[in-house]
């Protein structure tokens, strides 16, 4: 599936996007299962002008969550955070509750696109509890934690990712087109 990201035009300046990508599982952390979806996310975000500069796989625990996004967004400085697992219903699933403790802005828009879309495929996608929101000057976007369904959400918020990144470091363009 190919997806055609908002790249902004020839008299701006072109950045690299740093992206950090975090698996929330618990087997996965532990060795027990391969992390599918983490490397989904990697091999799609190739077609943004983008480097994968952080990935790790860790246990669906609030604090830990936590304590990752900040690192991220606050140590690192990445510009995006791209999380898979944790977003469903289970009593383990509580990657929302750590991405809305730490984003100082959130962007329903892009969950309810995500969600949205996904309801043209499957009746699941309504317990999905993904957040997308701001801190400091990175985005985080809570993806499923399925391979396909980070297929399926992903491209629909990709073509507003560069442009996004963009304002959220404060770009002075124009958001308008003419």
């Amino acid at each position: 599936m190919s997806v055609k990201a908002h790249i902004p035009p020839n008299d701006r300046k072109v950045f690299m996007i740093t992206v950090g990508i975090l698996t929330m599982s618990d087997k996965g952390s532990k060795g027990e299962r391969e992390d599918l979806s983490g490397k989904e996310i990697e091999r799609m975000i190739k077609e943004l002008p983008s480097e994968v500069k952080a990935y790790e796989v860790i246990p669906d625990e609030v604090s830990v969550i936590k304590a990752k996004l900040i690192e991220y967004a606050d140590v690192k400085k990445l510009d995006l955070i791209l999380t898979t697992g944790g977003t469903g219903v289970t009593p383990r699933d509580v990657t929302p509750e750590a991405t809305k403790a730490v984003i100082e802005r959130e962007l329903p828009g892009m969950s309810e696109a995500m969600r949205a879309e996904s309801l043209k495929k499957t009746p699941n996608a309504m317990i999905s509890r993904a957040v997308c929101g701001i801190r400091k000057e990175s985005l985080i976007i809570n993806l499923p934690g399925s391979p396909r369904a980070v297929r399926e959400n992903l491209a629909v918020v990709m073509p507003a990712l560069v442009h996004a990144v963009e304002k959220i470091k404060g770009s002075p363009s124009e958001c308008a087109a003419p």
